[in-house]
């Protein structure tokens, strides 16, 4: 039974991390997110800040995509300012966006190094413990293939450093 529940476990792990360019869809990054049902809070903030017409673009571009998850982790009061501040939250919600496809195999390469967002400030990727990350957040899931890009899925928002 020990046995099963480790190959099961190495199993799913290769899978969250396989890359899926083979499955690359009609469907463009927001869309693509949608579907996937666990990115309500970044669809949201995304018409807030006026950027879902961004992403349906030509693009290509990586998004690091937090989850409801991940935004349910920032205090209310946070979450509260950003929605008044437009600004601040095409910011944010910038700085997790690289220009560009930027599959897995390619952003493991820039471990230890900065990568530009199109918000203009670097955020660094890096692998600690075996696990690739982006900041502070952990990348759990990778190469989720849209028309106009890729998506990585984010377990926190990582925010842009301060001027």
């Amino acid at each position: 039974m020990r046995k099963l529940f480790v190959l099961v476990a190495g199993v799913a792990m290769i899978a969250l991390s396989a890359p899926r360019s083979a499955q690359a869809q009609d469907k463009d990054i927001v869309e693509t997110a949608v579907a996937a049902g666990s990115f309500k809070t970044l669809a949201k903030l995304l018409g807030d800040a006026g950027l879902v017409e961004t992403l349906k673009g030509t693009g290509p571009f990586t998004v690091f995509a937090p989850t409801d998850e991940a935004f349910a982790k920032v205090p209310a009061a946070t979450l509260e300012a950003l929605g008044k501040d437009k600004a601040k939250l095409k910011a944010v919600l910038l700085y997790h966006v690289v220009a560009g496809k930027v599959p897995a195999a390619e952003a493991l390469k820039l471990a230890g190094k900065g990568v530009k967002t199109v918000n203009g400030a670097e955020a660094k990727i890096m692998v600690m413990d075996g696990k690739p990350m982006i900041n502070q957040a952990h990348i759990v899931k990778t190469d989720i293939m849209a028309k106009n890009g890729v998506i990585h899925v984010i377990d926190a928002v990582i925010l842009p450093p301060t001027k």
